[in-house]
């Protein structure tokens, strides 16, 4: 992000910083934001959460520059993951590499990173070849760009999922190949994943069971 400041547009999001101390300030003791860095980090998760990327972005601008209150931003996982996530969305994929190649994220930022650092990989890939991607392709650029150890815990994926994580969906499958939305939420909580990707994993598991039935029917009739 540049290091550039200026105020946030819209509404205030918190309280004045006089009722939260202490402030950020420059160098020079003049206030810059009237936020502390954990309301820094609270109103950067919300609007990570809503989608508001948009308005993300502009309060990201608004951060001090000085550099006590910028050293203490560029520490915080929340305000790292939403620099990640504005990167992201503005295709500015080379300050993305640099956010999550050069800072330890929590395992619950894991997921969403992931996901980012791929699907970047991803898109550059295209643009370069003219062409939408396939798995094959895919599963190349993956193997050219792996994930960095700062967003992974070095567990063996198999099409992005951890082991630990079929090996789950595959027993919940077992019990129940058809799980309602409740189940679903559960076992994205359990995994880690979204449940829609949950639900993609049931609906593509179905579909390979339903083929492979369907060849042996058919075999078996020959």
């Amino acid at each position: 992000m540049s290091s550039l400041a200026f105020t946030v547009s819209g509404p205030a999001i918190l309280k004045p910083v006089s009722m939260f101390q202490p402030a950020m300030t420059l160098g020079l003791g003049l206030p810059t934001l009237n936020f502390t860095p954990e309301q820094v980090a609270s109103v950067c998760e919300t609007l990570e959460e809503s989608g508001d990327i948009e308005r993300l972005g502009r309060f990201l601008w608004s951060l001090p520059v000085a550099p006590g209150a910028a050293d203490a931003l560029n520490k915080n996982e929340a305000v790292l993951r939403a620099r990640a996530v504005v990167a992201f969305h503005t295709g500015n994929f080379r300050d993305l590499y640099h956010i999550l190649e050069n800072h330890r994220f929590t395992k619950e930022s894991h997921a969403k990173l992931q996901a980012m650092w791929l699907e970047a990989h991803y898109q550059e890939a295209e643009k370069l070849r003219g062409r939408p991607l396939g798995p094959v392709d895919k599963y190349r650029v993956r193997k050219k760009f792996p994930l960095p150890r700062t967003i992974w815990d070095g567990e063996q994926k198999t099409h992005c999922f951890k082991e630990r994580t079929r090996s789950l969906l595959r027993e919940w499958y077992l019990q129940d190949p058809y799980p309602n939305p409740q189940k679903k939420r559960e076992l994205a909580q359990a995994t880690g994943l979204t449940p829609t990707q949950v639900g993609n994993w049931f609906k593509n598991r179905r579909q390979r069971d339903r083929a492979a039935a369907a060849k042996n029917r058919y075999g078996w009739r020959e």
